[in-house]
């Protein structure tokens, strides 16, 4: 048997974005797994400050080439890959001019949130599985940070829970404080609609705010991290009323509890969120 395959997505990691704690925990948690004989693959979209020299990012061109369809239009999919050395990782950037290639990440220069976060989002979600498929990489458990990779889990429950890719992949979803406040466009929950889904499977995402994200990724998540102290209390009852698996907040763990939590979720027999 060869070893288990653990995928991580997220929308920052140290050291080519550093917006928040999640980049440091998304630095370290997949070198301690593989250090523990996990094969891993990570996942993030390739903000227009991450420096590509700097950081030897380079084309896939293989996997390149493909268009995801947000609001029956065809944006084009580029995916460029850079090594850390000193883990022997690769990180797989998912790239697209209109959405990604701006001076700031989330935010104009004046502070305000971007129109299309939403798009951007989905766009990012959508083109996470499909560069998956490319790749040919079947993973045993997917750990999903940030509020910008909340879809995935609901796309995995749904248009891709039959795909031979992910049909037997478990989905762990981390909570964090709140990284925004107000809402992503008022017809996301319309837009998120893929392949065999309905606006009543994107229903619980609808109110479009930070907590609604969590939420959503909750429902549609086999387990759940605590990914810090100060989670908002609507998130928290969110969790409380899933009866999913939860790995509660501990700033001392070693990341055996990690460890520990993946090989539970894996062998558990879960039924498909319907």
């Amino acid at each position: 048997m060869g070893k288990s395959k653990l995928l991580f997505i997220t929308h920052e990691m140290s050291p080519f974005l550093e917006l928040s704690k999640i980049s440091e925990i998304t630095r370290q948690l997949p070198q301690a797994m593989q250090e523990k004989g996990y094969e891993i693959r990570i996942l993030m979209p390739r903000f227009g400050n991450i420096n590509e020299r700097r950081n030897r990012l380079h084309e896939v061109i293989r996997l390149s080439g493909m268009n995801i369809i947000i609001n029956d239009n065809d944006n084009p999919l580029i995916i460029k890959v850079a090594s850390i050395p000193a883990a022997r990782m690769q990180v797989y950037f998912l790239d697209n001019e209109e959405y990604f290639q701006r001076k700031h990440v989330f935010t104009d220069k004046e502070g305000k949130f971007y129109a299309d976060n939403d798009e951007r989002m989905i766009f990012f979600c959508k083109g996470a599985l499909e560069t998956v498929k490319k790749l040919g990489w079947a993973p045993d458990v997917i750990h999903c940070h940030g509020w910008m990779s909340a879809l995935v889990p609901a796309y995995l429950k749904t248009t891709y829970k039959d795909d031979p890719t992910f049909k037997n992949s478990k989905i762990i979803y981390s909570i964090y404080e709140n990284d925004f406040a107000g809402k992503l466009d008022a017809d996301f929950a319309q837009k998120a609609v893929m392949g065999n889904m309905t606006e009543k499977h994107t229903e619980v995402y609808k109110p479009a705010s930070n907590s609604a994200l969590y939420g959503g990724a909750i429902h549609y998540s086999d387990g759940i991290v605590l990914g810090g102290e100060n989670i908002d209390e609507e998130v928290l009852n969110y969790v409380k009323n899933s009866n999913k698996s939860v790995l509660e907040f501990d700033s001392t763990a070693d990341f055996e509890n990690y460890y520990n939590f993946y090989d539970e979720i894996a062998n558990e027999e879960l039924a498909h969120v319907v």
